[in-house]
């Protein structure tokens, strides 16, 4: 066994040990997922432009020559190195311009800051970082699983975890099954987090980009991306980065800021794959111009996807319980919309557990279901799948949804087979319930246990003595 391969096997741990570095310095969960990101980021960049230069001999670097990993990473400690990223490389950084890469680069450092307070401990994270090499095929791989890892591991950790921006990846690769996504579809998650979506659905196409210009288009003209709060944005560009993406199209904005009122043709998408914030606080003036009036960033993000598709597009959403349920107001109005507009053509009713990663306190998170509709088509009939634990083992943080849960509703999905837990609802028979979409099993008759009626008496007397007491209790305190 040759010494990279052991190195390789190692990188893994060398990251976490990483981890290990910035706890010892007392940074938290989201601290050093930030920290690592902005610093990956400037290694992973610096590996791709020593690719470019060694193809294109007039390619000219997007990071100053100060500021390239090589020429910084290895010659500071202590003080000296913290003095240098605050004071110039992060400030000079974030004020890049003049092509859209060192833009990107600018929005990115305008965002970041160095956590770490010893100049020492800051050293030893970047010289196991220095150590990977991003041109090989295999630490990039290694590096993206450990990444990957690390933000399921902070996920609804007390103190600040990736939750909220993080959707169990089996989840992801399900609905990528049901949407099947082609090379030359535009494809967009407007609340990307973590561009988990993303990067799965790369994963499910790069074997497909057989030619140059396939992988081109792939690479360029693809994934669509945006999130509004700095630290997902860093962690979508690093996580993109690190899976193969190399210029993800993703960008630091407020989605409720665009007008839905009136979308261009060219900024709608073939494809929308998302998860919405749930029960987040928005700015009153964003969700004004919406049609509706409502606070509920899931309503308002379901409608959002809804305007953005073209024609023919697609669009798979998770979302919770109570917009399904919910029949009044601004929740009837948007249902009624996406069953005459869409071909709202599936449901799955997920298990309460499946989300217990956003629940920052160990509680089972949101019970939530998956929709999947195409633009212009209205919608005939909606088949539904309530999933349910294998084992009767109930989903938590620690014991996760796995892709096997998922393969016998894929399985049925393909026939719109009805089963046990699987049914199809006629259109017709949504809107005399008042356009309530939740998932109602007809093969689950709720059974009502009545007690005879000797036990409802005995019941009684007991009530009212115990009510006599407490008369008699209070008579005498008077």
């Amino acid at each position: 066994m040759s010494p990279n391969t052991i190195d390789r096997k190692t990188l893994s741990n060398k990251f976490w040990h990483c981890c290990d570095i910035m706890r010892r310095d007392k940074l938290v969960p989201l601290q050093y997922i930030e920290q690592l990101s902005w610093l990956l980021f400037l290694k992973l960049y610096d590996d791709l432009e020593k690719m470019e230069e060694a193809i294109k001999k007039d390619y000219q670097s997007n990071v100053p020559k100060k500021y390239r990993w090589n020429n910084w990473a290895k010659s500071k400690t202590g003080d000296e190195l913290i003095k240098f990223v605050e004071q110039d490389l992060i400030p000079d950084l974030s004020k890049l311009s003049g092509t859209p890469p060192k833009y990107k680069i600018a929005t990115i450092f305008r965002e970041v800051r160095n956590h770490m307070r010893s100049g020492y401990n800051l050293a030893e994270v970047i010289e196991i970082l220095d150590e990977i090499d991003f041109s090989n095929p295999e630490d990039s791989h290694i590096l993206s699983i450990a990444y990957e890892d690390l933000l399921v591991t902070t996920a609804g950790q007390k103190g600040g975890g990736a939750g909220e921006f993080y959707t169990p990846r089996p989840i992801i690769r399900f609905m990528i099954k049901i949407a099947k996504p082609e090379i030359g579809q535009r494809i967009l998650d407007p609340f990307c987090g973590s561009a988990g979506f993303l990067v799965e659905v790369f994963r499910y196409l790069k074997d497909k980009g057989d030619t140059v210009e396939k992988r081109r288009v792939l690479q360029e003209r693809t994934f669509y991306g945006q999130d509004a709060k700095p630290l997902p944005y860093l962690i979508a560009i690093m996580n993109s980065m690190l899976h193969g993406i190399e210029s993800p199209n993703i960008s630091l904005a407020n989605t409720f800021a665009e007008d839905v009122r009136s979308i261009p043709d060219d900024k709608r998408f073939e494809l929308i794959l998302t998860n919405p914030p749930f029960g987040a606080e928005e700015e009153k003036r964003l969700l004004a111009q919406f049609p509706f009036k409502t606070s509920d960033t899931e309503l308002a993000g379901l409608y959002f996807c809804m305007r953005k598709l073209k024609v023919k597009g697609q669009c798979a959403i998770v979302q919770p319980e109570g917009v399904l349920f919910r029949t009044s107001g601004a929740y009837l109005q948007v249902k009624k919309d996406l069953l005459n507009d869409f071909n709202l053509h599936t449901i799955i009713s997920l298990p309460s557990g499946v989300f217990a990663n956003v629940s920052p306190k160990g509680g089972s998170g949101p019970k939530t279901n998956l929709l999947f509709f195409e633009k212009g088509i209205s919608t005939k009939e909606i088949w539904y799948y309530e999933l349910t634990p294998p084992n009767g083992k109930n989903y938590t943080r620690n014991n996760p949804i796995k892709d096997e849960d998922l393969e016998d509703a894929y399985k049925k999905w393909q026939k719109r087979e009805a089963s046990d837990n699987s049914w199809i609802v006629p259109a017709e028979e949504i809107t005399k319930r008042d356009y309530d979409l939740s998932a109602k099993n007809p093969k689950k008759v709720t059974t009502v246990v009545y007690q005879s009626p000797e036990k409802i008496v005995e019941t009684v007397l007991k009530k009212e003595k115990e009510i006599k007491r407490v008369l008699e209790d209070l008579r005498n305190k008077i």
